[in-house]
């Protein structure tokens, strides 16, 4: 007869089974905690850390705003407003739509090195000649 019991730990979970549900490795799971991302959590009378359900929950709130790219200074502001009740969803906006101007100056920028690479491998014969326009435009960087 079939077990009844979850093969899912119960809470709390030691550092490996909470970096694994939250989708971090360990080590940066202990590199959010000495941040000061994630409060410090308890330990079990052998020392070892011990995550509540709570733990994990602020540890994919920081990988989701890792994954969109928000620095850890913007990712401390917004676990301050998440966690606070009386926030306005107006100072989140904010955070978010200058994140969006900087990600959009990022990629324009990208862009135009993109367009400046694409112009000078055009100008390439890539043939058995040793002149080269792309090696000549990054020596000529100096002349600026």
């Amino acid at each position: 007869m079939p077990s009844t019991l979850s093969s899912t730990p119960q809470w709390p979970v030691a550092i490996g089974e909470a970096a694994r549900r939250a989708g971090v490795s360990a080590r940066m799971l202990r590199h959010y905690e000495g941040l000061g991302l994630l409060a410090r959590v308890a330990r079990s009378d052998s020392g070892y850390r011990q995550y509540s359900e709570a733990d994990v929950h602020v540890l994919r709130f920081i990988r989701r705003s890792r994954d969109l790219g928000f620095s850890i200074e913007e990712i401390t502001t917004l676990l301050g407003l998440w966690q606070d009740q009386e926030r306005t969803s107006a100072s989140v906006k904010q955070i978010a739509q200058a994140h969006i101007d900087t990600l959009s100056e990022r990629i324009a920028a990208m862009q135009a090195m993109q367009r400046s690479l694409q112009s000078l491998v055009q100008c390439c014969h890539g043939d058995d000649r040793p002149d080269c326009p792309i090696l000549d435009d990054l020596a000529a960087a100096d002349e600026v």
